[in-house]
């Protein structure tokens, strides 16, 4: 009896410890006939695509030629050998465990991930080839490919990327921008893709790519548009997974009794089984990480493990409700909830999808049946009808669901808060009755910065209630903007508003001390930095005793030069700094603003009225910009009859005198 291989996608460990393995092999034959050299191929998560590329990787491996029989020998490949078997110098790319925090994380781990396997294909090849670790990712693989033709001239190389989609697919989940900058024409992974593609006209002769969502397919692979996409072809609808012939022969191998069999099968075919890829797919399929986690629990207990679902497989849930609020349809609810009911629906498959052109019904019930949530049971009118495969998946994503639908119904407001209505492109805040509300120098500092050029990736310092983010998104064409605040209670209200006005895509906040910063981003990372700091000094000033309000007002946690100095930091060369203060804190403000190189370049007085001294100014800085201070003409907020000015209505974009913010 060989041992289980839950958990193992090495297949040379497979077979070298006499691991059970289903053969799979006679679909490197049918791959291998195929008239396309670059496959594509798409299964849920936790399903085997890792383990078959492996079994790929030591089919073709020229290094592993004296071993062939050693490890294909037993299989339908070894007694029936293709022309090409260990004829490839196999480079082998994974996608998984991408950093996904921001931009230059995800660009970091790319980079990583690109360097690491390039070290192990030029150590294992013993080319002469030497990786520079400042260089990036594409560049990387273009010398690569420069090299090996020049050395290995009449060799070829078998590219293999698995989870090709797994970082791009959490960042689409969660940060659609940063997935549209790292995928767009000029994006670093889509020019890597690019790269590729020209890889085909030297050294490169075959590719294989999994993955699991099509969300990807079309924006990052768009410089490599030569793949051909075989995950419907119901040639390949058994490749990965178990048959009900296959599981049978696992537990007869196990010397699981017949009597046994009949127990567990109903149980596992219930739970696990009812895949089927392909509308013209002969079976259904088994889930065969579950199917492993389940024999291996119910040998080593004796019985039926307690718990049926794979941990592994259900902490992917919340990852899927990001990506399902991608979608805006106002039937996605509607949608939710029938797949819970088990109902069919009828769709077309999207194949090429690109989140630019819009998330509707169809891309939704089709992402849903690339994670596996739904299959394919039937065809109706020229469509195919999804439905949720068994009983695991449904009770996976039922509770999930069944939260999400509660919470989109009624979004929580607590007792001591209230909405806001901004009156700006239905825009709205929620803000806490008793905490430290915004005021009209945050709107005022909106205003002032609303001409930052488009697509700039914006930072707001002390971002509170998250005004100042949430009107910029508004007002402007900026890419991405990220918040920092320090208070708890505030970061998470701020986090509702967030939703509230849906800017999931644009608008994240961290919860931390703007001094702390550096743990999240590198260096001259912003465009432009915001920020409405507190005005008064700690030392200074009445202290009012709400913790809350003291925080936001007095310099506890960070003095003024700790936001110039960050913002220095943080902004990239000649980058712009919007800042709003109190008029008798002007000289600290200018002296540590050309302390830190950020050179003052507007600046405006804000006046209650004609009559009255300035209670706020705005300022513009440029970093490492020339001396040279524009002053604009004063704002005046209210009129000679108490009433807003018409510059003020403007701002606030009213036309009645009545305000409905705390000036």
């Amino acid at each position: 009896m060989k041992k289980l291989p839950y958990g193992i996608s090495d297949y040379e460990r497979i077979v070298e410890n006499e691991y059970y393995y289903i053969d799979k092999t006679m679909y490197i034959e049918k791959l291998e006939n195929l008239p396309e050299p670059y496959i594509m191929f798409l299964r849920p998560r936790n399903f085997g695509k890792t383990l078959f590329t492996s079994t790929i990787e030591n089919y073709y491996d020229i290094n592993k030629k004296e071993k062939f029989q050693e490890l294909f020998g037993e299989t339908y490949i070894g007694k029936n050998p293709t022309k090409l078997k260990n004829s490839y110098y196999i480079l082998r790319f994974n996608f998984s465990g991408i950093d996904t925090t921001n931009e230059e994380t995800t660009i970091k781990g790319f980079q990583k991930k690109i360097m690491s396997s390039v070290k192990m294909f030029v150590e294992k090849y013993e080319l002469d080839f030497y990786i520079n670790p400042e260089d990036e990712a594409e560049n990387i693989l273009n010398n690569l490919i420069k090299a090996f033709n020049i050395q290995k001239a009449d060799k070829k190389i078998y590219v293999i990327i698995d989870e090709y989609d797994h970082f791009a697919n959490e960042l689409l989940g969660f940060k659609t921008n940063h997935f549209k900058n790292l995928v767009s024409k000029n994006g670093k992974v889509r020019k890597w893709y690019e790269i590729l593609k020209e890889g085909t006209e030297s050294v490169v002769d075959r590719i294989f790519i999994t993955g699991v969502a099509p969300i990807t397919l079309d924006s990052l692979t768009s410089g490599f548009n030569i793949s051909s996409d075989k995950t419907k072809d119901e040639r390949f609808n058994e490749m990965i997974g178990f048959t009900e012939n296959e599981l049978k022969k696992l537990m007869n191998d196990q010397n699981i009794n017949e009597e046994s069999q009949e127990e567990i099968l109903p149980i596992m075919r219930q739970n696990y089984d009812g895949y089927k890829f392909s509308l013209y797919g002969k079976e259904k399929i088994y889930n065969s990480n579950m199917c492993l986690y389940f024999l291996n629990n119910y040998i080593e207990l004796g019985r039926v493990p307690e718990e049926l679902v794979d941990v592994n497989i259900a902490s992917d849930y919340n990852k899927i409700g990001n990506m399902l609020s991608l979608c805006k349809n106002e039937n996605r609810i509607n949608i939710i909830e029938k797949t819970v009911l088990g109902e069919k629906l009828p769709t077309k498959i999207t194949q090429k999808f690109n989140p630019e052109l819009g998330f509707g019904e169809k891309e939704l019930l089709s992402m849903l049946y690339y994670l596996g949530y739904l299959t394919i049971v039937g065809e109706k009118l020229g469509k195919v009808e999804l439905k949720v495969p068994n009983q695991v998946m449904k009770e996976i994503y039922a509770e999930y669901f069944l939260e999400l639908i509660e919470r989109e119904t009624e979004l929580k407001i607590e007792e001591n808060e209230r909405i806001d209505d901004l009156e700006y492109k239905g825009l709205k805040i929620i803000q806490n009755k008793e905490g430290f509300c915004f005021g009209i120098d945050s709107i005022l500092l909106s205003d002032f910065a609303k001409d930052i050029k488009k697509n700039a990736k914006v930072l707001d310092l002390g971002t509170g209630t998250g005004i100042i983010p949430t009107l910029l998104c508004g007002k402007t064409e900026l890419s991405e903007i990220v918040g920092i605040e320090i208070q708890e209670e505030v970061y998470e209200m701020a986090n509702r508003s967030i939703k509230l006005n849906n800017l999931e895509e644009k608008f994240h906040i961290i919860n931390d001390n703007i001094l702390n910063l550096n743990k999240y981003y590198e260096k001259n990372t912003f465009d432009v930095i915001v920020t409405n700091p507190p005005y008064k000094k700690n030392e200074s000033g009445i202290k009012n005793e709400d913790e809350r309000k003291l925080i936001s007002r007095h310099e506890i946690k960070a003095s003024l030069e700790d936001f110039i100095k960050v913002s220095k930091d943080m902004l990239k060369d000649r980058g712009e700094m919007y800042i709003v203060h109190r008029p008798e804190r002007l000289v600290d403000l200018l002296t540590l603003m050309r302390k830190y190189k950020i050179e003052p370049k507007r600046m405006r007085f804000v006046y209650s009225n004609v009559n009255s001294v300035s209670k706020l100014v705005l300022v513009q800085g440029i970093k490492n910009a020339k001396p040279f201070l524009k002053l604009e003409k004063n704002l005046y907020i209210y009129d000679e009859k108490g009433n807003y000015t018409d510059e003020i209505l403007q701002i606030y974009n009213k036309k009645k005198e009545i305000s409905i913010f705390n000036s």
